[in-house]
């Protein structure tokens, strides 16, 4: 007979796991109480015997995610005696393919929890990548520890980039490919060479920036720093030199100004995948000259990184189709050079090795630890050619 407690942690995990599918579906700002508990079949007095509030549950979901990760980690451990590090990538790769709603909801999500519990994650995590960076230097020993732990970073978003498309294949192939790309990563050689310096941005010219312009720049800067929903309209206007309703001539909405900065990132990169493409001799140099492109986009300036980070729910319906288009012509472009330079693999093991080589790039840039480190920018380009390279 199972006991009560038993029964009670079964159904707190089923209830979980019925909010999981629909933060994943719909958002986490989509999904009330009332529906978790019309979907699980329960009352809502009945959910909160098991929960406090969504955040709780979103919590309890995205802890267990990392548990696995926490006893996969101890397990290869333990058996790294016998060199079964293989191991811990083989069961993170697993992990990562059959509990792939859990992946995105950290990624996308994860900002919704209360300030303690994504310190709790936080400090677990760290926690984690410091184990995998002590289990990586016995087998390369001639790396400094913080490269080490750049390497662990770098597998981590290999793994976590899985949650960033759709793009499926069988599963043990699915997990094979994750390992091998892992792999790559933690076999990288990091470049030494002293860091370009980058171009000063000009200061000076004719004329003077449009007012549309000032008030890009700034809702730009204000949105990377502290966020599209802690920014208002009045804020933005005042760091352009904009006040009261002239800042509505130029923009309907913090929506429209969002938008705006997607479009244009978005434009800057079609431009330089076609000066790559146009500069390049043969694929595996294009791939190489689109890598460091990418990575010039990402550090030169916010616009990518405020793109990226854009919840889709902040974009006008009518330009989210055509945003989500111009994307995907972007990664189709890598796709179709990964697949010239690389005859073995197939148009969606293409395309999750591309995935995966941009998510190094777009986590690292935003990882504290990671992002002042004086030769990021020829690390990110080294890391993903390491990936994109047979």
């Amino acid at each position: 007979m199972d006991r009560p407690g038993r029964r009670q942690t079964d159904r707190k995990e089923q209830l979980a796991a019925v909010a999981a599918g629909l933060f994943r579906a719909r958002g986490y700002a989509g999904v009330g109480i009332n529906d978790i508990a019309a979907a699980a079949g329960v009352t809502g007095p009945a959910l909160y015997r098991h929960f406090a509030d969504k955040q709780a549950i979103l919590a309890y979901v995205l802890l267990s995610g990392l548990e696995d990760l926490e006893r996969g980690t101890e397990e290869a451990l333990a058996a790294l005696e016998h060199g079964r590090i293989e191991a811990l990538l083989g069961r993170l790769a697993a992990a990562s393919v059959e509990r792939r709603d859990i992946t995105a909801l950290w990624r996308w999500e994860g900002r919704h929890l209360k300030p303690q519990d994504q310190r709790e994650i936080a400090k677990r995590s760290t926690a984690v990548l410091g184990t995998w960076t002590k289990m990586l230097l016995t087998v390369r020993p001639e790396l400094a520890a913080p490269d080490a732990e750049l390497l662990c970073w770098a597998t981590l978003s290999v793994f976590g980039s899985v949650a960033v498309h759709h793009t499926s294949v069988a599963r043990q192939r699915f997990v094979a490919l994750l390992v091998d790309l892992a792999k790559r990563v933690l076999h990288a050689e990091l470049p030494s060479g002293v860091p370009t310096p980058a171009e000063a941005p000009v200061t000076s010219g004719i004329g003077t920036r449009s007012r549309r312009e000032q008030l890009l720049t700034a809702a730009t800067e204000l949105f990377h720093r502290n966020g599209f929903h802690a920014v208002s309209m009045e804020e933005i206007g005042a760091a352009a030199g904009i006040s009261g309703p002239s800042i509505y001539k130029h923009f309907p909405s913090k929506a429209a100004l969002l938008c705006a900065i997607a479009r244009r990132a978005a434009g800057r990169l079609a431009l330089d995948a076609e000066q790559a493409l146009r500069t390049s001799a043969d694929e595996t140099e294009a791939l190489r000259r689109l890598a460091e492109s990418y990575v010039r986009a990402l550090t030169g300036s916010f616009e990518l990184a405020v793109g990226l980070s854009a919840d889709r729910a902040n974009i006008p319906e009518r330009d989210r189709a055509d945003l989500v288009r111009v994307q995907r012509d972007y990664v189709a472009q890598w796709v179709d050079l990964l697949r010239t330079a690389r005859p073995g693999l197939t148009a969606r093991e293409a395309k999750i090795t591309v995935h995966a080589a941009l998510t190094i790039a777009n986590d690292l840039t935003r990882t504290r630890r990671i992002a002042s480190r004086p030769r990021l920018a020829m690390e990110l380009v080294a890391l993903m050619t390491a990936v994109l390279n047979d």
